[in-house]
């Protein structure tokens, strides 16, 4: 399995349009196959850091996710709303 924990800094004027686009990442990611897990949290210490934590049977389904419709429509409009931090931990 595949495990990616995905930390967003985000200023706080674009926080909400950013929720809504990771949302509806969330809810396409979690019906695709080989989707173990697929949440976003927010920090309960900084108001400007979310996490999206992900887990995936395997490197395919991961990259299969990364080619998906709605990754490739959502994902470049999420970066320009915030800094990214990825760690990768495979189990």
């Amino acid at each position: 399995m595949i495990r990616l924990n995905v930390f967003i800094q985000v200023e706080e004027k674009n926080q909400s349009e950013l929720l809504g686009m990771v949302k509806e990442l969330v809810e396409l990611s979690q019906a695709e196959d080989g989707c173990i897990a697929y949440d976003v949290f927010e920090s309960s210490t900084r108001f400007d850091v979310m996490m999206i934590c992900e887990t995936w049977k395997d490197n395919e389904t991961l990259i299969a996710h990364t080619q998906s419709e709605h990754y490739k429509r959502i994902m470049p409009k999420i970066h320009t709303l915030g800094q990214f931090k990825t760690e990768k931990f495979e189990f």
